[in-house]
């Protein structure tokens, strides 16, 4: 067994125990589990559904990581009792060391139900389905990538996703009614599966977005090139995983430097003897949304497209005012918004008052 597979389960246990659940098997040629959450009791209360869906795109990763992924699903009031009505869906992408109980357990600040119910009742939001799933790895997060080392998530997230809730739910199965976000982490996410696949999302809302320029999660003090170096050149001595100051720069490296020959790992490091190693630095930095997004301009003129961040973010504020700079000299539509807040404080106030209604009038129903 990976050496690493085992450190997973220390680090999502304790977002697992925040919900409870019981288990109906799906027909076996889906390879699904599903497992009921709560549901409301009256019908002003959505239903919170937690299902397993199997994924032949991350089957096979080096990591290790499960191929059947958790995924919580939000049901608006009245979905059971509609006569065929079919519903748009967004698409919410959790940040780095999160999983889809950081929105969807009882105690989560970002409450996905709680938040769309009471959006719903107070007329500032439409119904529809909210879908998260859970996307915690080995090394904290996959960063949505492709790679061989954490999986193709690009793929489980914009096809293998979509496809199995469209199947299973009462959806509009159109581009035009579905939509991406995510915070941090999962920001990068929704822009780039967003800005890649505009046949199948219409409309993508981005929150504070990690990993935007080249120098994102690169370490650059001696002392974490240091740790970046002893960390991968003896994953033995750390049983809980990367240190914490680099761990960001070690999902990063696992997502866009893969490595199928540099066994436990499987990842290229880009220090060695503590200098920059050009070409790994240099496959990192492909990947980065600034280096892409002049290659995706068309299809982000598709896009019905926001983000913003707060101005105690300082590192992506500024990161972001460059992407929207770039947006603006292509002449592409979109929104941004420099709020007063930090990376994390403003997230659930952000996704009530901003993300719910941006795509109550984005997607098509």
């Amino acid at each position: 067994m990976n050496t690493l597979t085992s450190r997973r389960g220390l680090v999502i246990a304790a977002a697992a125990v925040l919900i409870s659940a019981g288990a109906v098997v799906a027909p076996a040629a889906q390879a699904v589990q599903t497992q009921a959450g709560h549901s409301g009791s009256s019908s002003k209360t959505g239903k919170v559904l937690r299902v397993k869906v199997h994924s032949r795109a991350l089957t096979g990763n080096l990591e290790g990581d499960s191929p059947d992924r958790d995924v919580s699903i939000y049901l608006p009031p009245g979905y059971k009792k509609g006569s065929g009505k079919r519903y748009p869906v967004l698409y919410m992408l959790h940040g780095f060391t999160e999983t889809d109980l950081s929105y969807f357990s009882p105690t989560a600040r970002t409450n996905i139900p709680a938040t769309a119910d009471r959006t719903l009742a107070n007329g500032s939001s439409r119904d529809m389905i909210i879908v998260t799933p859970n996307a915690m790895t080995v090394h904290g997060g996959s960063n949505y990538s492709s790679g061989a080392t954490t999986g193709d998530w690009e793929t489980f997230v914009s096809d293998e996703l979509v496809s199995y809730v469209d199947s299973h739910y009462r959806t509009i199965r159109d581009r035009d009614s579905r939509g991406i976000a995510g915070h941090s982490m999962g920001g990068y996410g929704a822009l780039r599966i967003g800005m890649k696949h505009p046949d199948v999302f219409s409309s993508l809302y981005v929150l504070s977005s990690c990993c935007i320029d080249q120098t994102s999660n690169i370490p650059d003090t001696p002392e974490e090139i240091a740790a970046m170096q002893d960390y991968t050149a003896h994953p033995e001595n750390y049983p809980d995983g990367a240190p914490s100051g680099i761990s960001t720069a070690v999902a990063a490296a696992a997502s866009w430097a893969p490595n199928p020959q540099k066994a436990p790992l499987y990842f290229d490091s880009p220090f060695v003897d503590g200098q920059l190693d050009e070409d790994v630095y240099a496959r990192m930095t492909a990947n980065r949304p600034l280096a892409m997004v002049d290659q995706y301009i068309g299809n982000l003129r598709r896009l019905r497209i926001a983000f913003d961040v707060g101005n105690a973010d300082p590192n992506i504020a500024r990161n972001l005012t460059r992407l929207d700079s770039v947006l603006t000299s292509y002449g592409v539509k979109h929104q941004f918004e420099i709020y007063e807040g930090n990376h994390t404080n403003r997230i659930p106030e952000r996704f009530e008052t901003k993300v719910l209604p941006f795509f109550s009038k984005a997607l098509k129903r």
